[in-house]
């Protein structure tokens, strides 16, 4: 019997030893308790979860050093490596997951247009379905705050900056010559068909430091990384058609679209104020290859256009008006890689090339442009951890432009050769779900000016509550003038602005509202002595200037069944001592007070999408003359209505009318004055309007796809 009592103890007392008990609790930054997380030892079953308290506790049968691992929803998982005689008692702090969909983001001066993005003011598809772009990205940009309606001009001008001071940037990689060619007082556009693109970042301040040589924006388009499926997509329209088509293997893709485009027959029935002698046509072609490799993407897009036209146009000093025609061709190339190379290090690089020729004739005047650039860039990333994020790379810019002017008495040739060698770091720190920091530094090194412009930036986002965040941004931007005064001379500075932004976010369920107040000051603008930038001007960099105002926009597409809208107003104040000005005076492209209120309504039982658009632009400066004061007097407000129409005949095939300033409002964009005065000694005038008050649209597009359901819906 004592021997029975002895094996069931020596029993005992070995099982007992061959089990350890694990214990401790779990807790957050604050200490609190984290109620359900998972405790278990890496590579076994061994393991239990939290109770209320944050305690846990469980045995196991494994020896010697082993690996705890500690996860919960919203928090980073944590990994102990020790010995499980050790493990007992634990103390477990967890940080938040900062990765995770309700973290801070650094979004200051920027706006998305990205499926893929934590917060995106805009969708791809918006680019292409706001009543008043009619399908151009440039267009629908121009109804978010921050942008001033420039109607005769159609480019973006972005916080009391001129067009020529925003960059554009397809795949990371820049665009030299981004917008078609177009007459005098009518609105260009963007070269480049949305068919192409899924993300769009419009930065209107205060961005990364990866990116230089804009003074006051950068507009960013990525091309689709990957097509759904192969299909084609026609369309006829009532200014010209277009085809697309893409084709899809295992690994690579590729895609293209051709359009053609003649004001011929639409002037025919809809004339305008100008007398065309050959009215406005072009051709364009882009196509864009994908290769998957085994580390990353390979892209090569290229981007082929022509265009020309010959008009006469009125002009008060000239009875028969001016005769204006232009040739142009443009031709872009774009190769970029982007990859992992391991050990969390990231590579993106990339090399374009653009080719523009330019012909224009004015009465018996020639021009001829012809300008070659490129722009080679390499970034590296490393990932450190989720809270630590560092990148630095290098880039090369190379212009060389060359004019020749010709007319009965004067025969002469210009241009100017430059090479702009860029470096930049930055830095992302993020402290927690509601802390982040990134700063930054790039330096310029300009071979025509032979100077060196280094320009640090930072930015600091801060979540305030569920839904809100606060985020502050600081930068010095540098921009070498561009080349209607390089042409001419060479003997300046590169031109400098400061941003200071302050913005508030909230999003929740489908509505986002943002308002952001900014300052911007300028330094080292261009300044001449005569009334355009010409050959024999005496030029300095001795300008100034600010601009600095409030931008507020707010989006809903929940609380009404089927419709989305949203809102934009902006207010400038900004002056600039800049070109011939004796003063420092508002320029004439800016307006103090910007409203837009865009509008859609899917309707079911019509099968339809309709839409509306309504800009409003407070009146714009304009020297009078007759007064002696600098841009003194304003036009008077501009108003503008469009509405469109999407129908589907079927799931594949869209027949779409649009029509712009449908009220037919009569704009005023300016004042052209006499260069005489008349017996009375008064200078007279004449209005600068649009060339045409009202546009028409029709088209037919009709998509041919594997699964019969896409459509073109988001080309629109």
């Amino acid at each position: 019997m004592n021997k029975l009592i002895t094996i069931l103890i020596l029993f005992i007392f070995a099982i007992s030893n061959a089990q350890t008990t694990i214990s401790g609790k779990v807790i957050d930054h604050r200490s609190e308790p984290i109620n359900g997380a998972n405790v278990y030892l890496e590579g076994t079953y061994d393991g239990a979860t939290t109770d209320e308290e944050g305690n846990f506790t469980f045995t196991t049968e494994e020896k010697e050093t082993q690996t705890l691992v500690i996860s919960f929803l919203s928090f980073e998982s944590k990994s102990i490596v020790k010995n499980v005689s050790e493990m007992h008692q634990l103390i477990i702090k967890l940080r938040e997951d900062v990765e995770s969909l309700d973290a801070v983001i650094l979004n200051a001066g920027t706006f998305e247009a990205n499926d893929n993005s934590k917060v995106s003011a805009l969708k791809p598809l918006d680019v292409v379905t706001t009543a008043s772009a009619l399908g151009d990205f440039v267009g629908a940009l121009q109804t978010l705050p921050g942008t001033s309606n420039v109607a005769e001009d159609g480019r973006l001008f972005v916080r009391g900056g001129n067009a020529d001071e925003t960059q554009i940037f397809i795949d990371g990689i820049r665009v030299f010559t981004p917008y078609t060619p177009s007459p005098n007082n009518s609105p260009t556009r963007g070269r480049y068909s949305p068919f192409l693109f899924d993300g769009i970042t419009f930065s209107t301040g205060g961005y990364s430091s990866e990116f230089g040589q804009a003074l006051s924006s950068v507009l960013l388009l990525n091309t689709i990384d990957e097509p759904t499926q192969e299909k084609t997509d026609i369309g006829i329209m009532s200014v010209g058609a277009t085809l697309g088509n893409t084709q899809k293997w295992e690994k690579s893709s590729l895609s293209f679209n051709v359009s053609y485009i003649n004001l011929g027959p639409y002037l025919e029935v809809f004339k305008d104020r100008n007398e065309w002698k050959t009215p406005y046509s072009s051709a364009q072609g882009e196509t864009v290859f994908r290769q998957k490799l085994d580390n990353g993407m390979l892209k090569f897009y290229a981007a082929f256009d022509t265009s020309k036209f010959e008009l006469n146009q009125d002009d008060i000093n000239y009875d028969d008006g001016i005769d204006f025609k232009l040739n142009n061709s443009n031709f872009y190339l774009n190769t970029s890689y982007k990859g992992v190379l391991g050990a969390n290090w990231t590579m993106t690089t990339g090399v374009s090339y653009t080719y523009a020729k330019n012909k224009l004739g004015i009465e018996t005047s020639n021009i001829d442009g012809t300008e070659n650039s490129a722009h080679v860039k390499l970034k590296l990333k490393k990932r450190f951890n989720s809270r630590f994020k560092l990148s630095f790379g290098t880039e090369q810019f190379i212009t060389d432009y060359k004019e020749n002017f010709k007319d009965d008495s004067l025969d002469e040739t210009y241009g100017y050769d430059n090479n702009i060698t860029a470096g930049f770091a930055e830095a992302d720190f993020i402290f927690s779900k509601d802390l982040a920091l990134k700063v930054g530094v790039r330096a310029d090194y300009s071979s025509v000016f032979k100077s060196t412009e280094v320009a640090p930036r930072a930015a600091l986002a801060y979540k305030s509550s569920k839904n809100g965040q606060f985020s502050l941004a600081y930068g010095n931007f540098f921009q070498n003038p561009n080349s209607n005064v390089l042409k001419f001379e060479q003997n300046l500075k590169a031109l400098k602005t400061s941003h200071y932004i302050l913005n508030y976010q909230y999003v929740n369920n489908g509505k986002i509202f943002r308002a952001e107040a900014y300052r911007k000051d300028y330094d080292n603008l261009i300044k001449y002595d005569t009334d355009f930038a010409q050959f024999d001007s005496a030029y300095n960099t001795s300008g100034d200037g600010y601009a600095q105002g409030l931008d507020f926009f707010w989006r809903d597409n929940t609380s009404i069944k089927n419709v989305d809208y949203w809102v934009s107003y902006s207010y400038l104040d900004t002056e600039r001592n800049y070109q011939n000005f004796e003063t420092a005076a508002q320029p004439n492209y800016a307006t103090n007070h910007n409203l837009s209120v865009v509008g859609k309504y899917w309707i079911d039982s019509w099968k339809s999408q309709v839409g509306l658009s309504y800009g409003f632009s407070s009146g714009r400066p304009y020297t009078n003359p007759n007064t002696n004061q600098l841009l003194d007097e304003r036009t008077k407000p501009y108003h503008s209505l469009s509405l469109n129409w999407a129908y589907l005949l079927d799931q594949q095939k869209i027949l779409y009318f649009s029509v712009n300033n449908v009220l037919g409002f009569r704009n005023i964009n300016g004042y052209q004055y006499a260069n005489t005065p008349d017996v009375n000694g008064q200078f007279n005038r004449r209005a600068i309007t649009p060339a045409a008050d009202q546009f028409f649209f029709v088209g037919f597009f009709w998509t041919i796809s594997e699964d019969k359901n896409d459509n073109q819906l988001d080309n629109l």
